[in-house]
């Protein structure tokens, strides 16, 4: 049997992007190209958003929440629950993002009438099974999230964690994440996304030899966003004319600018805003720096990879499970400004390094985490749950 038709849930998504909501977009819309009925589920968390939105040709519903915190979670639970009960016919899966709220809903919405499939997001201080420690009911969502017919861990150290979290063990999935494999770069493709940018925005424009690096993720803590602030202070007296790129949105916002204008870097690091497509800032970057603390499977660094970009990243589990230091990319310690300004600087300087390590981390993109791939890997196990699912039913 298929399971034909799925929705999608995810409680942020465009304009509010990151990596497991750009995920979600892209797996959603692959999918559809792989024959499925797909429906998009998130909230609407401005009033002026319109309720409803095609992505690609993936509808999209926004379902209705507050601004308040805690009675904002609470009705868009409600909503998610309205809605997945009443739509019951139209869909054969439910797909969730994160191990969270929307889990939660989706389960009272849907146990024992459709299969429910969870992916988790994270590891570490800021993956979902540290949240479920943490947050108040973390624990009682943690124990409904065991109930899902399965749960996606899309890297090892994920996997482990919903291990010693308690999850069982038949019904954890290791699927990595994939990405859309862009055309190969070349000076003329890198020529006109520069030129798409700059008409954006004047603050796009770059000068026809100036270099530009970027870091794309949500701007957190946890990211290593103070550091690699910090860092460009001695990138620019090596690489006067390399420029920096922090493209997303979060919480260290404010804080950041502020870190920047002390730094007087204020015309050598620009905050760009999100964008639910970075395919065109990669294609116009030069190098891509990554100075997280801890991840799981980083889809910005795999889109880094797949663009064909040499990467400077930190020396953590989550990254050495796509790239190799001196093979693929070169890797620093977590908080060390010194060290990955030095690496940064290098690449630069360096161009048949820069092109060397690009090389490989493409090839290792196309060969193991194109999205088709990924998706079509995603598809098979909801298929394979779903026929379960329904021979359940027969024999109940």
């Amino acid at each position: 049997m298929i399971a034909a038709r799925l929705v999608c849930v995810t409680r942020r998504f465009w304009p509010l992007v990151g990596g497991a909501e750009r995920f979600m977009g892209e797996f959603a819309v692959e999918a559809q190209r792989q024959g499925r009925s797909t429906t998009l589920l998130t909230a609407r968390w401005e009033p002026s958003w319109p309720s409803s939105l095609t992505y690609r040709e993936v509808p999209v519903i926004r379902l209705p929440q507050f601004r308040a915190r805690f009675v904002g979670t609470l009705v868009y639970m409600a909503a998610l629950r309205r809605w997945l009960r009443r739509h019951q016919s139209t869909y054969d899966l439910v797909f969730v993002s994160l191990l969270k709220h929307d889990a939660v809903a989706a389960h009272w919405a849907v146990k024992g009438r459709r299969p429910l499939v969870l992916i988790a997001e994270g590891s570490g201080s800021t993956g979902d099974c540290a949240w479920q420690e943490q947050a108040v009911l973390g624990m009682w969502i943690r124990r409904i999230c065991y109930r899902a017919d399965a749960v996606i861990a899309p890297s090892r150290e994920i996997q482990e964690e919903l291990l010693q979290a308690g999850y069982p063990p038949q019904k954890i999935h290791y699927l990595p994440h994939g990405v859309k494999i862009p055309p190969e770069r070349t000076p003329e493709r890198r020529y006109q996304a520069r030129q798409s940018l700059a008409a954006l925005h004047p603050r796009f424009h770059l000068q026809p030899d100036e270099k530009l690096a970027v870091f794309v993720g949500r701007l957190h803590l946890g990211k290593g966003l103070r550091e690699l602030v910090e860092a460009w202070k001695l990138v620019v007296q090596r690489c006067p004319n390399l420029r920096l790129w922090l493209v997303g949105e979060g919480p260290m916002e404010t804080e950041l600018l502020r870190q920047i204008e002390a730094a007087k870097l204020h015309s050598r690091v620009v905050l760009t805003g999100s964008f639910d497509d970075v395919g065109e800032i990669l294609q116009a970057a030069d190098l891509f720096v990554f100075p997280s603390h801890r991840e799981g499977m980083s889809l910005a660094l795999l889109e880094a990879m797949a663009a064909g970009l040499p990467i400077v990243a930190t020396d953590i589990p989550g990254n050495r499970a796509l790239v190799q230091n001196d093979e693929s990319a070169l890797l620093v310690p977590v908080d060390s400004p010194k060290e990955l300004a030095g690496a940064v600087a290098r690449l630069a300087e360096n161009r048949e390094l820069a092109e060397r390590l690009a090389q490989r981390a493409r090839f290792v993109a196309v060969m193991h985490f194109s999205l088709e791939e990924t998706v079509r890997r995603h598809l098979e196990l909801f298929d394979q749950i779903y026929t379960q699912f329904m021979k359940n039913v027969q024999i109940g």
